[in-house]
């Protein structure tokens, strides 16, 4: 299987993003324009003239010819208005909940390239953290959603998107770092740590009157960022959970930790996630 493997995961950077391309974005009965960045990055900006209650909308976007006549793509999904009585959740996604050694590149590259989104394995008790912390029970999405925010680049969706599913994990909303090309997979998930405090900030100022609940690991630099995110925004942070992926526990945790509770936000540094649900229940994240 190495060889499947493998060359699934280098089909996923065998890309060459459209820069100067025509998309359309339509959302509650209007359609809006934008061009794309040259690295095929697009966005909408758009300030609805009504108050848009908690639900589930659609929206379409359509990648058009220079005419604009032509449709040459098409996806539709979702955005998500959560409940603001709800909590929010802000998680890692690798060392936080799937096993990846994010720390050690030779060994975060055998994996990609040795197993796939079926045959990679959660830590034990995360999948279960999270359902409790989503709701096991409750099927509405606008209450305790999930966002999933990572360094590991968009190439790597589709196979971070089939992982969640096949483990039922909560379904979220995924902010990935920029595309890379096959030229670039080797510095794959690393060094794109300033990118990942733009995009949390940039969550928490889109619900500023939502209470968030950070999660993240030892491996990198969660600590420092969320660590940050507290500094700038105390009162939309209710916990930090922080899992220990190697021994000893790290100093510079336990540093931070001292100044988040400072602060009166819950903190967890954690090995396994049982303990975290436990704590969890105390706090009141679950019921």
């Amino acid at each position: 299987f190495f060889l499947i493997n493998a060359l699934a995961l280098l089909r996923l950077f065998m890309v060459k993003p459209l820069g100067k391309a025509t998309v359309h974005l339509a959302f509650n009965g209007k359609v809006f324009e934008t061009i794309t960045e040259k690295d095929g990055f697009f966005k909408f900006e758009y300030k609805s003239t009504i108050a848009l209650n908690p639900a589930v909308y659609k929206v379409k976007a359509t990648l058009v010819n220079k005419e604009k006549l032509i449709s040459l793509a098409q996806t539709e999904n979702d955005i998500i208005i959560p409940n603001t009585t709800a909590f929010a959740f802000i998680s890692d996604i690798d060392d936080t909940f799937l096993i990846s050694h994010s720390s050690n590149l030779r060994k975060r590259l055998y994996v990609l390239l040795t197993e796939n989104a079926k045959s990679r394995k959660p830590f034990n008790g995360a999948v279960k953290h999270y359902q409790l912390l989503h709701g096991l029970h409750d099927s509405n999405p606008v209450n305790n959603p999930f966002f999933y925010v990572s360094s590991s680049e968009w190439n790597l969706y589709e196979y971070i998107k089939d992982f969640v599913q096949q483990n039922k994990l909560p379904d979220g909303i995924f902010l990935l770092n920029q595309i890379k090309t096959f030229s670039k997979l080797f510095a794959t998930g690393q060094n794109n740590h300033n990118g990942k405090f733009t995009r949390i900030v940039k969550i928490l100022e889109l619900f500023p009157h939502q209470k968030f609940v950070l999660l993240g690991d030892d491996s990198q630099k969660d600590i420092d960022i969320y660590s940050a995110i507290v500094e700038y925004f105390p009162q939309n942070v209710y916990a930090v959970y922080i899992r220990r992926v190697g021994h000893p526990k790290k100093p510079n945790v336990l540093t931070k930790q001292v100044e988040i509770e400072k602060a009166g936000i819950h903190f967890f540094y954690f090995s396994h996630s049982d303990d975290a649900i436990q704590h969890s229940k105390k706090i009141g994240l679950i019921h």
